[in-house]
Parts: C-alpha cells; sequence; structure tokens
C-alpha cells in the first residue's frame, strides 16, 4: 500500500443511513481515511465490511462507547494521522472526498486551506433552508468580533492542514463539539500560521445535526476558550 500524502478523519456519529455515499466517493489512493466512531448503532460495522471488500484504500476505523463529540472525534483522528497533510470533513458527504483532495493540491506553501460556502466562487448544489443560513451569518458575524478570524466560513466541513502546524497546536485544544473549528483555526492564527480560505463545491444534505440548541452551546464554549476559563479534558 502506497504512503498516504493526506489523511482524512471523518467523525461519524450514528450514520449508518447515510456513510454509504462517502464510502463509494472514496477513489484516492494516496490517502488515509480514518473513521471515528462514537455511536450505537451499525455505522462501524458498516464501514468495516466495506474496507474488507476495498483493500486497496488505505481505510481505518476505530470504535468508542463513549460520545466523544464533533470536536473529540477530530481530535483523536488527529492524534492517529500518519501523513504530512491531515484533514477533516463531515460524514454526509456534503462537501466531497474529491474536494478535499483538490483542496490538498492547492495549498501551496500555506499551513493550511479551509473551504468556504459563502466567499465568492462557491458553488452551491443545494442550499441550506433559509433559517440556517440566517443563523449561519450571525455565528460567523459573533466569531469575527470575539476572535478576529478573517474567514467567510469556519464551520465548513473541509479543512486542511500540514501536520507539523497540528501537532503545535493540538495540546492547547479544549474544545470538544462543533465549536472546534474555530478554536482550532484561533489557536493556529495565533502561532502565526498562514490558512488560505478557498470556494467549494457543497452540497446540503437536508438532515443536519446541528440545531439553535447546538449554535448557542457552541457560543458559550467559545467564550469560555475566549476567556481561558475551560479546562482540557482529552485523554493523553
Amino acid at each position: 500500500m502506497l504512503t498516504p500524502r493526506l489523511s482524512l478523519v471523518i467523525p461519524a456519529y450514528n450514520e449508518e443511513n447515510r456513510i454509504s455515499p462517502l464510502l463509494f466517493d472514496l477513489t484516492d489512493l494516496n490517502t488515509e481515511y480514518i473513521f471515528i466512531c462514537d455511536g450505537s448503532d451499525y455505522t462501524d460495522k458498516i464501514i468495516c465490511d466495506f474496507s474488507i471488500h476495498h483493500r486497496e484504500l488505505n481505510i481505518k476505523c476505530y470504535s468508542y462507547p463513549a460520545r466523544l463529540g464533533k470536536g473529540g472525534g477530530v481530535y483523536t483522528g488527529f492524534q492517529k494521522a500518519t501523513s504530512s497533510l491531515v484533514g477533516f470533513m463531515d460524514a454526509d458527504n456534503s462537501t466531497s472526498v474529491s474536494e478535499l483532495v483538490r483542496m490538498s493540491c492547492l495549498m501551496d506553501d500555506n499551513d493550511g486551506i479551509i473551504g468556504s460556502r459563502h466567499m465568492p466562487g462557491q458553488l452551491i448544489k443545494r442550499k441550506q433552508s433559509l433559517m440556517r443560513r440566517i443563523q449561519s451569518r450571525i455565528f460567523n458575524g459573533i466569531i469575527r468580533l470575539m476572535f478576529g478570524l478573517p474567514f467567510y466560513d469556519t464551520q465548513c466541513g473541509a479543512k486542511i492542514f500540514r501536520k507539523e502546524a497540528i501537532d503545535a497546536v493540538l495540546p492547547e485544544i479544549r474544545s470538544k463539539g462543533f465549536e472546534f473549528d474555530v478554536e482550532l483555526l484561533w489557536r493556529l492564527k495565533r502561532k502565526g500560521y498562514s490558512i488560505v480560505e478557498v470556494p467549494v463545491i457543497w452540497n446540503d444534505t437536508l438532515d443536519s445535526r446541528l440545531c439553535l440548541h447546538d449554535t448557542l452551546s457552541m457560543i458559550t464554549t467559545l467564550i469560555r476558550i475566549r476567556t481561558n476559563t475551560l479546562p482540557s479534558d482529552h485523554d493523553s
């Protein structure tokens, strides 16, 4: 098997009903696919069965009995990545694997590249609901004020970084939920790492796990991160 150029972490919490389209999109032989399963359904079994029948692909599947959270899943996957480039994406395949591979070729001399659904040049095949779009823009405005991040879209599930940059900030990460993306970008920027934002092809799955309560919880957690009042409970 080829030494992978890119490791993609894919948190998969109770995804048995929508994981198959993503699995059949795994075609790049130079990518390590790391699935982190922490739900109670058969997602891990579906992935492992697929892997057995597609041994040419570098698929790794890890199961955990307790809920890790989106950020906790990505954090755990980062620790297991073996490539010089590491990234993560959503299990709903709203931004495809092929799009992540394309992004990895656009990094140039930057330390990270993130996808955006809001900057000019994006291609939205199916839009989110109006309420979700309003909620997303309000959240992004709050993030700009709190953290000084210049990005159009911090929450798009398409991000890739150099492993050395991730290793430099991973011990400082505190968040385990959907707010993980913001904290990761903030800590990377604080250390001087360069991150470029690019428009992506994106397709809403109409089955989002994120609700208004989650957004409010994200903001509360981010306030605690910004004020350094959130302790770390990641496993060492």
